[in-house]
């Protein structure tokens, strides 16, 4: 990971990403205190599985010119629920019937909501 970002910040960063592909109900949130596993998980959606996949891969591809690397991704091939996994950071992009069905955020309700977006000055 780049020396100067905190998992807060590169949280927000991808949320960013993840917005300009056109990425809908995003959703950072801070687990810090709920699992000793991960610091954030990213979740938001895609309209179909080819916007799904230019979500996933536009956030790669992002990271990536800062020489930040998933250490794990799966489902890239189906797209229907695509997870990338940045160490302290899982960020879940779903297929918006397949983020339905598995209400993945509903299992960390009680998580502390992260404000991404840029404020305008």
């Amino acid at each position: 990971m780049k020396k100067n970002i905190s998992y807060r910040q590169l949280a927000k960063e991808c949320a960013l990403i993840a917005q300009k592909k056109k990425a809908g109900r995003i959703i950072v949130m801070d687990v810090r205190k709920i699992t000793p596993f991960v610091d954030y998980y990213i979740v938001c959606s895609g309209r179909t599985n080819i916007h799904v996949s230019s979500i996933a891969n536009g956030i790669i591809h992002e990271l990536k010119k800062n020489n930040i690397i998933p250490e794990h991704r799966e489902g890239i091939s189906i797209a229907q629920w695509i997870l990338l996994d940045y160490s302290g950071i899982m960020i879940h992009v779903f297929k918006e019937d397949t983020r339905k069905y598995y209400k993945v955020e509903d299992l960390w309700s009680q998580a502390k909501k992260v404000d991404w977006k840029k404020k305008r000055k």
